[in-house]
């Protein structure tokens, strides 16, 4: 096989704040990638960082181009369905960033569609390859704190000011539950399962709030629980992850480096990149608090293997049905914080056992 043809060339649509922070830097740093192309309103910081890029003002001529192997999607959310069931009947492999999709009916219209035409869909799940998820997913499976009953996962930020744009204003996919939502809930789901059901509370804090900045949702396991918490108005203070078990607990405080990395003009891969200073501390009965080293985070491993999976090398780094999951407890929460009362997890039994499949 030629060197040429062991290339996936990209073509990415959107470059606001994710498009331009994560999608491109982490694409153009993962050998076997090609960042060909773009689709942008706005071509000029784009031919300035990628001059060998083509810049598209629509998503249908970067469609038409057979020489684009893979696109990935960061516009808005409510074109990510529409998007990338037009890249699929194209040919093309699909990176959806989170969320995946408006509901769940647009999820699974999207997986149907990647069965019929054969292409890998993918959603852009990077947090799995986060250093303190990593160190968390790491003790709980060596036991370190027993049977895990209990889990807390915050995603927090301090932006006292209401911006003007797409994710703060009121609209179909706004608001925090739906930004940092997936991130909380696919943690979840890998750390502790499927829940039984869903219980949720959206609320509006800052002045000016168009859409909800701020969200309280505890997953069910029968006795065991998990809380996800996202909030606009949180300076500091709260832990990244807490986990209570039947051997003991596990607090990770500080949150993985890669995105401020990434803010600050920091190339994937650098010398430091991804190195988390603040350790996982272990408290049990028998001894006293200890501080275990954190797990080196690189959000390019997803990438790595979205490459490896469109040659056909690798498995999908993040199986659909497990994003379905996670539009499932999505679309269970904003169900249970309208409603007011508990809600069970919209899935059926064949996209549960899929799902159980999935993790082995």
């Amino acid at each position: 096989m030629t060197e040429a043809a062991n290339v996936v060339r990209v073509g990415l649509i959107g470059y606001g704040y994710a498009g331009a922070t994560f999608h491109a830097p982490l694409i153009s740093a993962v050998p076997g990638l090609s960042l060909d192309a773009f689709v942008s309103s706005n071509p000029a910081p784009i031919s300035e960082r990628y001059p060998q890029a083509t810049v598209h003002a629509q998503a249908d001529a970067l469609l038409r181009d057979p020489a684009i192997d893979l696109v990935v999607i960061a516009a808005p959310n409510p074109t990510h369905f529409p998007l990338a069931a037009a890249a699929m009947r194209a040919g093309k492999h699909v990176v959806v960033d989170k969320p995946f999709t408006l509901d769940l009916a647009e999820a699974r219209a999207l997986i149907a569609l990647s069965q019929e035409t054969g292409r890998n869909l993918t959603v852009f799940h990077n947090r799995r390859w986060d250093s303190d998820f990593a160190t968390v997913r790491k003790a709980l499976g060596e036991g370190l704190v027993g049977d895990p009953v209990h889990l807390e996962t915050r995603f927090d930020r301090f932006r006292p000011q209401v911006r003007n744009r797409w994710r703060e204003n009121a609209g179909p996919g706004a608001g925090v539950w739906f930004d940092l939502g997936p991130h909380l809930a696919d943690h979840a789901l890998l750390l502790m399962g499927l829940p039984d059901r869903v219980t949720a509370s959206l609320a509006l804090q800052r002045e000016g709030a168009q859409a909800d900045d701020w969200a309280h949702v505890v997953l069910s396991f029968g006795g065991k629980r998990a809380i996800l918490h996202a909030s606009m108005l949180v300076s500091g203070g709260s832990p990244r992850f807490v986990v209570h078990g039947t051997g003991g607990s596990a607090v990770k405080q500080g949150m993985d480096v890669q995105e401020s990395q990434l803010v600050a003009g920091i190339i994937p891969g650098a010398e430091g990149w991804g190195d988390d200073s603040d350790p996982l501390v272990l408290h049990t009965a028998e001894n006293p608090p200890r501080s275990i080293p954190a797990e080196r985070g690189d959000q390019r491993e997803f990438y790595r293997l979205v490459a490896e999976a469109a040659q056909g090398r690798a498995a999908n780094p993040v199986p659909p049905i497990q994003s379905l999951a996670v539009m499932a407890v999505i679309e269970a929460a904003q169900q249970s914080a309208a409603e007011g009362r508990s809600v069970e997890l919209p899935l059926t039994e064949a996209e549960r056992s899929a799902w159980a499949a999935s993790r082995v």
